[in-house]
């Protein structure tokens, strides 16, 4: 709980609804920030957003947030830029540099190394996961707590799944490190000719990672095909996501607050619902991606086997 919502509980005169309504104006704050990261984001620009005076705005910010706006937008473009590195390697790093609010790579390059300690092009030849996670968190700790979903039992849907074939690397190990696991089945993806526009793309969840040791967790990273997987170097084998009942609710948003979502799944829905699940995991398939659109837009199906 927030400070600001602390004092909300022990001041009559400042009710948990004007405390709903200050935060919600901050979220579509942060909402237009995500959207407008290729922009020149002024302050007259973003307090106007949540109709904020331009001359107390950078106050209220940092004080809410614990971080300066000018701060905020910056690693908001850098962690953008950091997974356009990573994992579109399509992308020219002068022109990520340009989206990015910089005048030229040089500028870039040295604002990106002093934030996680690599150049990007070291980044995008062999990303340091562990620094760029202490460097964001930050980031996701403000997503959780200001941008939360607002789940409702309508929202979930019951479907029937088909059973489908799928080539599957299998991350083994600290999920700080999924992103090496990433990189490498995106190559794979690459050579055999199934981009997400062809193929589409689920993770299988074995653990809860805020209950499993980093070195026991397992995370499947998969591409649905109708053809063989055959041994290849990069370890991608084949497996099958059984067809069946399943409860699916839509997660549209950063993984940060996603398991705020699952959760909402197995302490509410589940027990309201009178299912039961059935013996396999719970799996995700991803409809768009970050950075492909504004991390809030993300969108997420989550799926619970059903009996």
């Amino acid at each position: 709980m927030s400070s600001l919502e602390n004092i909300a509980l022990e001041d009559t005169s400042l009710t948990a609804s004007s405390v709903d309504i200050y935060l919600a104006r901050f979220r579509k704050v942060l909402e237009y920030i995500d959207t407008h990261l290729d922009d020149d984001l002024t302050v007259d620009q973003i307090s106007s957003v949540a109709a904020f005076s331009k001359y107390h705005f950078h106050r209220q910010f940092s004080e809410l947030f614990r971080v300066s706006l000018y701060r905020y937008v910056q690693l908001n473009r850098l962690k953008r830029a950091s997974y356009q590195l990573a994992f579109r390697h399509k992308k020219q790093i002068i022109d990520i540099a340009l989206a990015s609010g910089y005048e030229n790579h040089e500028s870039f390059s040295r604002a990106f190394k002093k934030s996680i300690g690599q150049t990007p092009t070291e980044f995008r030849k062999q990303p340091q996961w562990g620094l760029w996670h202490l460097t964001y968190q930050p980031l996701s700790d403000i997503r959780i707590k200001y941008m939360k979903l607002e789940n409702q039992p309508a929202q979930v849907k019951l479907i029937s799944f088909k059973n489908t074939k799928v080539a599957v690397l299998e991350h083994r190990g600290d999920p700080n490190l999924i992103g090496n696991s990433v990189c490498k089945f995106i190559e794979w993806r690459k050579q055999n000719c199934l981009p997400p526009t062809v193929s589409d793309t689920f993770n299988i969840l074995y653990d809860n990672p805020s209950e499993t040791a980093p070195d026991d967790y397992r995370f499947d990273i998969c591409a649905s095909t109708e053809r063989d997987v055959v041994d290849n170097p990069f370890g991608v084998v084949e497996k099958i996501i059984p067809g069946g009942r399943c409860a699916v609710l839509r997660h549209i948003g950063s993984d940060s607050n996603i398991s705020e979502s699952i959760t909402y799944l197995y302490s509410i829905w589940l027990p309201l619902s009178t299912e039961e699940p059935r013996d396999f995991p719970l799996y995700l398939q991803r409809v768009s991606f970050f950075p492909d659109v504004p991390e809030h837009e993300a969108i997420t199906d989550i799926f619970l086997p059903l009996k």
